[in-house]
């Protein structure tokens, strides 16, 4: 993999990140702005992802849906991504078709439209997803476990927002989240694909650096306590399945210690694919897969990591199986840990796992949009040093270190655990 690019930062502020691949005429371009659910204060949760639909819906220049039309009819296609530290939007193009993607970014950190008849129509839109999320017995358990992991850190609430808040929030709260955040000294645009670069760095600067900056956004800065003991929650809904979620508290991505446990997790749930657009692999080979689903105590069992600016968590979901219970799925997941706790594990287990973290990350990073993706999002949390640097500071975990983070990370104390039951099935708890 070609880990050249070119970085640089434009009189305004903006971070620019390109990357020259010249394998096929294809170009990709992603803009992230330093804002995402983790920026809300309470009244105003989801204000990032109810200001990302708002970007649809057009500029003077281009008017509700032409965006899209533009886009589209010149082969190419675009979509926007609201998280907990971030927000992004990217259009892939055929080469020759990118300054168009372009024009439309530049053109709608600053112009974008919001009509109150469409802020209204919006939320009506919103508050029907949100309805429909919770319908979805992993969303309402989700939410449980996530609200009780966090008591202070904004990290507390779903990304798309307390119902409250939809319901009461108008439009000149969402222009103003829009207007303090949408600047350029708030935002890294990462391009790659086939262009030449001093070619592509003259166009962004004749676009982008007309723009103004502005006040840069105080990121909100309320740091979670340690956790000091188990945090259990019950949730109960429609359905006929026990799921389980087991969520420990986890170190920020730019922490020799989310590797460790990056490696630990393919050992035990199967490897984190942290890239949208990647791939994925088998977790056959995993400890609790082995230990839980051929079992017969679930019918499926996943893990995974997030990569965030502040500790997060790794979390594990089970499908609990017919036959048995939550706790007896609990029961086994420890006893796989202890195991991790008192052994490193062998060689070549470590390996095995290593290795099934290589491919996955490797799927997530080979085609141009990935390239492009990368780029950015690492920066969102740390540099693209955190990218390039991946697979090195993978290599370096040892089993000492995996059965440290174990001992370290995966505490009772260090947990929120949630079970959802059918409300038919809740004698069973």
């Amino acid at each position: 993999m070609n880990n050249s690019f070119t970085k640089l930062t434009l009189q305004n502020g903006l971070l620019v990140l390109l990357k020259e691949i010249h394998t096929s005429p294809i170009i990709s371009q992603w803009i992230w702005y330093r804002v995402g659910s983790r920026d809300e204060v309470p009244g105003l949760t989801g204000a990032s992802h109810w200001v990302e639909h708002m970007m649809f819906k057009g500029t003077p220049q281009y008017q509700m849906g032409v965006l899209d039309q533009v886009i589209s009819r010149e082969g190419g296609y675009l979509n926007a991504f609201t998280f907990l530290d971030w927000t992004s939007y990217f259009e892939t193009m055929p080469a020759d078709k990118i300054d168009i993607a372009l024009q439309l970014e530049a053109d709608r950190m600053f112009n974008s439209l919001f009509d109150e008849r469409e802020v209204s129509s919006e939320r009506t839109v919103i508050i029907s997803e949100r309805q429909g999320s919770e319908n979805e017995p992993l969303f309402r358990l989700s939410e449980e476990v996530q609200s009780a992991a966090f008591r202070v850190h904004p990290y507390h609430h779903e990304i798309i927002g307390d119902l409250t808040d939809l319901y009461s929030m108008q439009c000149e709260d969402l222009y103003r989240h829009y207007r303090s955040n949408y600047i350029p000294n708030n935002a890294v645009l990462s391009i790659a694909g086939d262009f030449e670069t001093q070619y592509m760095l003259d166009r962004i600067g004749e676009l982008f650096e007309p723009l103004p900056a502005g006040q840069a956004p105080a990121r909100l800065d309320r740091t979670e306590p340690l956790q000091t003991g188990e945090r259990r929650v019950s949730v109960e809904g429609p359905g006929e399945t026990v799921y389980l979620q087991v969520s420990y508290r986890s170190p920020k991505s730019d922490d020799q210690d989310f590797f460790a446990l990056n490696v630990l997790d393919s050992l035990l749930t199967g490897p984190t694919n942290l890239n949208m657009f990647g791939g994925g692999t088998t977790n056959k080979t995993c400890r609790l897969y082995k230990a839980l689903v051929e079992k017969e105590l679930a019918v499926s069992v996943n893990g995974g990591l997030q990569a965030t600016i502040d500790p997060y968590l790794y979390t594990t979901i089970v499908t609990v199986h017919p036959k048995h219970t939550a706790s007896d799925c609990i029961a086994a997941m420890e006893a796989e840990i202890k195991r991790l706790q008192d052994d490193p594990p062998p060689s070549e287990d470590l390996e095995r796992a290593m290795k099934q973290a290589r491919a996955i990350f490797a799927y997530g990073s080979e085609s141009i949009s990935n390239q492009a993706f990368w780029l950015g999002f690492s920066e969102m949390f740390a540099t693209v040093d955190w990218f390039n640097d991946y697979l090195e500071r993978l290599a370096a975990v040892t089993p000492a270190d995996v059965q440290r983070i174990a001992q370290n990370y995966l505490r009772p104390q260090n947990r929120t655990l949630g079970v959802y039951l059918p409300s038919a099935s809740s004698k069973n708890k």
